[in-house]
């Protein structure tokens, strides 16, 4: 019997899980740090999601796909009363975190190592004040842009559990996923455009630091958009 083609509501949207082979202390941190940072969604989330993290939180953030975890690890540090979650399914790029959450020490990082989608049907309704999509796999080919992030049953779920007036922040170098992110989210009810000048959208976001993702953008000569979307 072959096994049935999964609905859009639970496809992919990543590629390979894992690259070259971790070093010893990488391993080391997935096997034994990993674990108490790991959302546990085989447990009903709880109705304030303060409760996850050791120390008082104001706000929550969701990070989905963090890569290298530069701007996850920099935001923790940078705001210690906003509580984060970090998806991440890339073996490698959760090892490199975790080893910075490590080495800076800090308590207001919570992860997941797999399909973002889990979270989001696991969160519960407008419990989230931001969510942060920063250069998705733009998936450039035609035939693969069903696999992009962003759309209408993801964008369902971000305004599900965003708060009212809560963002949704999504940043690429890739012209054709700006536009199919613009497009997507005008057609949907629950978002608007918070831009009013070019500016607003070519301008990094307030305390952004650069990635090594985005420095090779620019040596190859492509511009970054950032986009802010507001849950109405």
């Amino acid at each position: 019997m072959t096994e049935p083609r999964r609905a859009r509501a639970t496809e992919a949207f990543f590629g390979r899980r894992k690259g070259k082979p971790l070093r010893e202390r990488q391993t080391a941190h997935l096997e034994t740090v990993l674990p108490t940072l790991k959302l546990d969604l085989s447990s009903a989330a709880p109705a304030e999601l303060k409760a996850l993290f050791p120390e008082g939180v104001e706000r929550i953030r969701l990070e989905i796909g963090f890569g290298g975890g530069e701007h996850l690890i920099h935001r923790a540090a940078e705001t210690p009363s906003t509580g984060f979650i970090g998806v991440e399914p890339f073996v490698n790029s959760m090892a490199k975190l975790v080893g910075h959450i490590e080495d800076r020490g800090v308590s207001n990082i919570r992860l997941y190592d797999d399909d973002a989608t889990q979270v989001l049907d696991w969160l519960p309704a407008a419990s989230v004040d931001q969510i942060d999509l920063l250069y998705p796999d733009p998936w450039p080919k035609r035939k693969h842009w069903k696999r992009r992030f962003v759309s209408k049953v993801n964008l369902d779920r971000f305004a599900r559990v965003l708060k009212p007036g809560g963002l949704f922040c999504f940043a690429s170098d890739i012209d054709t996923y700006v536009n199919w992110t613009l497009l997507h989210c005008r057609d949907h009810a629950a978002f608007e455009w918070t831009a009013q000048k070019a500016a607003d959208w070519l301008t990094p976001y307030e305390g952004w630091p650069s990635t090594r993702y985005e420095a090779k953008a620019r040596r190859e000569g492509r511009s970054s958009a950032y986009l802010t979307f507001r849950r109405v």
